[in-house]
């Protein structure tokens, strides 16, 4: 019988190897795919499907039709647990797989501790299938009366959000609603002042209020509250407070990073089991922290493909390398975005095209495998 890989995640760490899947099983190895849904969805192109720049079938990928077309297993459902000595994953629904090389790409969530399980009109911004129903409930809303839409966070996640708010509900006259960002003490803090400059004129310029008075403590249906005790009303609110590595890890006491990402080496493999690879957000790369952002899976994915295969049939394994420098765009949600590479930064039209050309053809590579 053949060894088993496992790959749990169809994210984009994962998108060389699952579109290569026919040569593992062709050397007869058993391939199965876990995920929780029989699409991924691209986060760098989230923004824009709720604004309806872009439709949902833009921005995903069928996971599910292209394993089974190469010959590989999909399996509907959440990994809960690892146990690395018995070389078992454990699913929500009872489940187990057994796993010769296993490999994680399940990329990140958004924290939201202070929130009920019962609160409604409340959306995580990932998984990025919230914001589908995200975008249907706000134009319920607006099409009955003006709303307050709040924004919980103080990075470009936020940023992108709201002003893709604004480009969903611009034509609904009176109704249009009040968007507020809650951004803590210090909005777009990690970028330099001229790229926050342009993001906060190409909010504020439309009427989106930016709050850096504090943080915000509770959330609650229909209220934010301040640590400082100051609350407001809103009809539906955002979590966009920043992501973090799923639990998975830390459960099945795997090595961690400082954030609970999988600890991995230069080679893109877990520090004390070997046979554990990983790639994306819910990584933690021991040779340096890397931000969370879709150009290091990107980076990681041929990378991953080697090593897998290369650990199937123990051969050397190829190290990855982050590389420099990367180019940032964002999507401002009106048409215009804000680019920065290295010194270079520009505001506009042009940079949202820039954009729009590297996502549609990101995704047109790997959609054409379906």
């Amino acid at each position: 019988m053949g060894k088993n890989l496992v790959l749990v995640g169809g994210g984009h760490a994962h998108m060389v190897t699952l579109a290569n899947l026919y040569t593992f099983i062709e050397k007869g190895y058993n391939i199965t795919v876990i995920g929780p849904s029989p699409y991924h969805y691209y986060s760098g192109m989230g923004p824009g499907m709720l604004g309806k720049i872009y439709t949902p079938e833009d921005i995903r990928f069928a996971t599910k039709h292209v394993v089974e077309k190469q010959g590989g297993t999909f399996v509907p459902g959440k990994v809960v647990r690892v146990d690395p000595e018995e070389k078992t994953v454990f699913l929500e629904s009872g489940a187990t797989f057994s796993y010769d090389v296993l490999s994680f790409n399940t990329g990140s969530y958004v924290p939201g501790t202070t929130v009920k399980d019962d609160d409604k009109d409340i959306y995580s911004v990932k998984p990025i299938e919230r914001l589908i129903h995200a975008q249907a409930r706000i134009l319920e809303l607006v099409s009955q009366k003006k709303i307050a839409i709040s924004i919980i966070g103080g990075g470009p996640s936020a940023a992108e959000i709201a002003g893709n708010v604004w480009g969903l509900t611009r034509d609904f006259g009176k109704n249009t609603p009040e968007i507020r960002i809650f951004a803590g003490k210090n909005f777009m803090s990690r970028f330099p002042v001229n790229v926050r400059t342009k993001v906060m004129v190409s909010l504020t310029k439309r009427n989106i209020e930016i709050l850096e008075s504090g943080y915000v403590n509770k959330i609650k249906t229909g209220h934010i509250t301040l640590e400082s005790g100051k609350s407001f009303k809103t009809d539906l609110i955002f979590l966009a407070t920043g992501v973090k590595p799923s639990p998975i890890f830390e459960k099945s006491g795997l090595p961690t990073g400082p954030d609970g990402g999988l600890l991995v080496n230069r080679y893109l493999q877990n520090t004390e089991y070997p046979e554990i690879f990983g790639g994306g957000d819910c990584i933690y790369f021991k040779d340096r922290p890397l931000d969370k952002v879709g150009v290091y899976p990107v980076r990681e994915n041929p990378v991953l493909y080697h090593n897998l295969m290369a650990s199937l049939e123990e051969r050397d394994l190829m190290p990855f390398d982050p590389g420099g420098d990367y180019l940032v765009i964002f999507n401002m949600g009106d048409g215009t975005g804000v680019l920065r590479k290295r010194w270079l930064v520009i505001g506009g039209r042009l940079a949202f095209k820039i954009k729009d050309y590297i996502d549609r053809k990101f995704m047109r590579k790997f959609q054409s495998i379906e």
